[in-house]
C-alpha cells in the first residue's frame, strides 16, 4: 500500500491539478469562440471613385464595431453585376447588400427617383434625409419596394453637396444651347434635361468618360469635384457649369438582402443602424474636405468654372413642374410621395430659410477682393 504522502502520490496529485487547470482554461476559451458572418456587398461605383471609398468607410465602421462577429466585404461596380442591376441582385441574394443611389432604380418605379432628382421643393440633401427619417419618407420607400416585390432593407445616408449642372465643351449661357446636345444624367433628371432639349443617355458613372472621349456624348454630369476629377472629366472636357436643381437633394443608399438582414442578431442590427449614422456624418465632413481641395486643383489644371445662369435654373424648375404633373397622373405613389415631401419642405424650409444667415456675406467680408485682412 502506498502512503498518501509518498513522492508518487504527490506527483499524481500534481498532474491531476495541472489537468484540471488546463480544463478550466479551456472552458472559457470554448465559451468565447465565435463565428463570423460575412456579407458580400457591391457598390455601383468604380474602385477609384471616392463614392466607393464611402462604401468601404461604412463597411469598416461596422466591421470595427462588430468585433469579428460581422464582416462586410465591398466589391466595386461590375464585379458581380452592372451598376444598374444592383437592386435586383440584392433582392435575389446574388449579393448580400450594396451601396448606390435610389435614382439608379428609376426604371422599376419612377417615384424612386424622388429621393434625389429634382429640387425637392427647396430642401437641401440633409433636409431630404430629415424628411426620410422623421417625416414619413422611409415608410414610403418601403412601400415602393414592396409594390415591386423587392425584399430588401434600405438605409439612406450621406447628404451630397449640390451637383454641377454639367461639363460642357463650351460654356452655355441659355437654354437654347442645350438643344440636341448628347448629354448624360440619370433618374428623373433624364426627363428634366430632355424637356430642356438635350438628347439624354443615362450611362453609369464608369462609362461616362469613354463616351465623352469617343464623341458619344457632348456633355455630362456626374456629381462632385473629387469624383469628377478622379473619373477623368478634366482630360476630355474643360468647362464646368456650377449649381443646378437636377439633383440638388441626393444622398446614398445602403441595401441589404432582407432575409440575410433579418437573420442577424439584434446586436448586429443595432451596430449597422449606428454605423449608418456614423458613416453619414463622416461622409459629410470628408466631402467638404476633399471636394474643396479638388476644386482648387481643377482650377490649377486649367478647368474653367461658370455659375449656371439663373435663366437656366428657372427653366429647370419650370421643367420640374411639368414632370411632377405628368408623373403624378401616371403613378399614385409618385403623387403620394410628392405630397409628403411638399408638406415637410414647407414647414422645415420656412424654419431653415428664416433662421439661416447668409454665409456668403461673411465669406466675402473676409476673402473678396478689397476685403480687410484679419
Amino acid at each position: 500500500m502506498t502512503h498518501p504522502n509518498t513522492p508518487r502520490r504527490r506527483n499524481l496529485l500534481k498532474g491531476a491539478a495541472v489537468a484540471a487547470g488546463a480544463g478550466a482554461l479551456a472552458a472559457p476559451m470554448l465559451a468565447t469562440a465565435q463565428t463570423t458572418t460575412t456579407l458580400r456587398f457591391q457598390s455601383t461605383w468604380p474602385a477609384k471613385d471616392i463614392f466607393h471609398e464611402y462604401a468601404n468607410d461604412f463597411a469598416n465602421k461596422v466591421n470595427a464595431m462588430a468585433s469579428g462577429k460581422l464582416k462586410i466585404e465591398v466589391l466595386p461596380s461590375g464585379a458581380v453585376v452592372p451598376a444598374f442591376q444592383l437592386l435586383e441582385a440584392v433582392n435575389k441574394g446574388t449579393l448580400d447588400g450594396g451601396h448606390g443611389v435610389v435614382a439608379y432604380h428609376y426604371g422599376k418605379n419612377t417615384a424612386l427617383a424622388l429621393w434625389g432628382s429634382g429640387p425637392a421643393f427647396g430642401m437641401d440633401p440633409n433636409m431630404v434625409l430629415a424628411w426620410h427619417n422623421y417625416g414619413g419618407g422611409k415608410a414610403l420607400l418601403d412601400e415602393i419596394y414592396k409594390s415591386i416585390n423587392m425584399d430588401v432593407v434600405s438605409y439612406l445616408y450621406g447628404p451630397m453637396p449640390t451637383q454641377p449642372f454639367g461639363w460642357f465643351k463650351k460654356p452655355i449661357t441659355n437654354v437654347a444651347q442645350l438643344k440636341g446636345v448628347k448629354f448624360r444624367t440619370v433618374g428623373l433628371a433624364v426627363d428634366m434635361y430632355t424637356d430642356m432639349g438635350a438628347a439624354v443617355n443615362p450611362l453609369p458613372g464608369g462609362e461616362i468618360i469613354p463616351a465623352l472621349d469617343r464623341g458619344l456624348l457632348d456633355a455630362a454630369e456626374f456629381n462632385n469635384a473629387t469624383s469628377d476629377r478622379i473619373l477623368g472629366f478634366p482630360d476630355v472636357v474643360k468647362n464646368c457649369m456650377l449649381q443646378s436643381f437636377h439633383q440638388s437633394g441626393e444622398q446614398f443608399e445602403i441595401l441589404f438582402n432582407k432575409s440575410k438582414f433579418n437573420a442577424l442578431p439584434a446586436e448586429l442590427k443595432a451596430i449597422i443602424d449606428f454605423g449608418v449614422q456614423a458613416a453619414s456624418a463622416d461622409m459629410s465632413w470628408k466631402a467638404i474636405d476633399r471636394n474643396s481641395k479638388d476644386y482648387i486643383d481643377l482650377k490649377k489644371q486649367g478647368i474653367k468654372f461658370y455659375k449656371t445662369p439663373d435663366s437656366i435654373l428657372r427653366a429647370q424648375l419650370a421643367s420640374w413642374d411639368k414632370i411632377m404633373e405628368k408623373k403624378s397622373a401616371e403613378n399614385a405613389l409618385f403623387k403620394k410621395i410628392l405630397a409628403s415631401q411638399k408638406a415637410y419642405a414647407e414647414r422645415a424650409g420656412q424654419w431653415q430659410n428664416d433662421y439661416s444667415v447668409d454665409f456668403k456675406m461673411a465669406y466675402n467680408h473676409y476673402f473678396a477682393k478689397g476685403a480687410k485682412k484679419a
